[in-house]
């Protein structure tokens, strides 16, 4: 699925299931909520913390599509085609980052 798409369907769930958009503010701060629950389980599955037993069978993808869910939202409200920006975004990194990475002494190992 394109990210298009992927906009053009939580549109529909919201107009549909969800009866409105929260405003721009409450889906930042939802963002951020979901972003800190995936930072939670990464942190303790693949860092040094233990593991909370109530995080063990959490799925990342299903967390991450939370966050992909309300970052759509967002770019719906605030009229951005993600598909866009995305493709704009990488050839600015692309341009800027061309040789960076690869004369980076920490990155050769």
């Amino acid at each position: 699925m394109e990210i298009k798409e992927a906009q053009a369907k939580v549109d529909h769930w919201i107009q549909t299931l969800g009866v409105r958009y929260f405003n721009e503010l409450t889906n930042m701060a939802v963002l951020m909520e979901e972003v800190g629950e995936l930072a939670r389980i990464i942190a303790r599955r693949y860092g040094e913390q233990s593991e909370k037993e109530s995080d063990k069978d959490k799925d990342l993808g299903d967390e991450m599509a939370d966050i992909l869910f309300v970052l759509c939202c967002l770019a719906n409200q605030t009229g951005i085609d993600l598909d866009t920006a995305l493709v704009k975004n990488l050839e600015k990194k692309t341009h800027r980052d061309a040789t960076r990475h690869h004369e980076n002494p920490k990155l050769k190992s």
